[in-house]
């Protein structure tokens, strides 16, 4: 089990961190190296990519893609915490009824890159101390706005808004670090009510889909039929959006040993991954941020002698 290398798309469920699923998936492996490729809170499901071995050298290019989520928007009531947990903090009657069109000319608006201030129950950190320990506290303290990308929004319904149906369902395509709470709280700004995140799966992570993933009893039973490697996805996988190169056995050599490489010709791109001809994947080597013509790694993947 300890040469076990690939990344493993679970179905994180509800109610557990995402450093709780990567400690129990290590105990059920007896992998050390693991790491997730971006959190979800506790009360979020969907997809989850645990990386293994030396797949945990990828973790930070998959924290950079995009994710999809699908959530569900209630209007009429603000909460502490912008989601469903929190104590409500504020409400509205619907008093005329909001047509699917309305809704969609809203999220529309939303595309694009916009500005978030963080909710007061995240982990982002403010002066050293992590926002939720000051909400914990009664405190609410300025937070330092970020720009996020909203690449689509789409309304997932037919249906109208009133006072008996309040929710509508969302899909959402953007960048990491967007706050699906935040930003249904700016939805409902716009339609004139307080609103909260009422539900929140996220259905794709990058290249890894909702329908290709695990959950921890299938997980459990690869196990204990010695089939888990089945589950398991190549490292390729995770980087195979950056422009591939494969090299000699002559410079894979020099590559295995971190050595700085003339370019390759036309190399205009910022990243290249570097195989073998056995198709291996050995580093990613970037253009030399001072040295003209030269090329470094950025990541090594495979070193010399493993």
């Amino acid at each position: 089990m300890n040469t076990l290398n690939g990344i493993l798309p679970l179905n994180k469920p509800k109610g557990m961190t995402s450093h709780d699923c990567v400690m129990k998936i290590r105990k059920l492996l007896n992998v050390k190296k693991m790491g997730h490729t971006g959190t979800l809170d506790p009360d979020v499901d969907g997809v989850l990519p645990i990386c293994i071995g030396r797949a945990t050298k990828v973790v930070e290019y998959m924290m950079e893609y995009p994710k999809t989520y699908e959530a569900v928007i209630t209007l009429g009531i603000a909460t502490t915490t912008e989601d469903a947990t929190g104590q409500v903090i504020a409400k509205k009657d619907i008093t005329s009824p909001i047509t699917p069109k309305q809704i969609q000319t809203v999220l529309t608006e939303m595309e694009g890159k916009i500005k978030q201030v963080p909710p007061m129950y995240s982990a982002v950190k403010v002066n050293g101390k992590r926002l939720y320990e000051y909400a914990f506290e009664g405190k609410t303290i300025a937070r330092p706005q970020r720009e996020v990308t909203i690449h689509k929004i789409e309304l997932l319904t037919d249906k109208g808004i009133d006072n008996h149906q309040r929710s509508f369902p969302i899909r959402v395509t953007c960048s990491k670090g967007t706050y699906i709470r935040t930003l249904a709280v700016d939805i409902g700004k716009k339609l004139g009510y307080p609103a909260h995140m009422e539900k929140l799966t996220r259905t794709k992570s990058g290249p890894f889909i909702l329908e290709e993933t695990c959950t921890f009893r299938e997980i459990e039973q690869a196990v204990l039929n010695e089939q888990i490697q089945t589950h398991l996805h190549s490292i390729d996988k995770a980087v195979a959006h950056f422009e591939k190169k494969v090299v000699s056995d002559i410079v894979a050599a020099k590559i295995e040993n971190g050595t700085v490489l003339p370019q390759f010709k036309h190399m205009e791109k910022k990243r290249y991954t570097i195989y073998n001809t056995d198709g291996e994947l050995l580093a990613i080597y970037i253009p030399h941020p001072e040295k003209q013509g030269l090329m470094k790694p950025e990541k090594m993947i495979k070193v010399k002698g493993n």
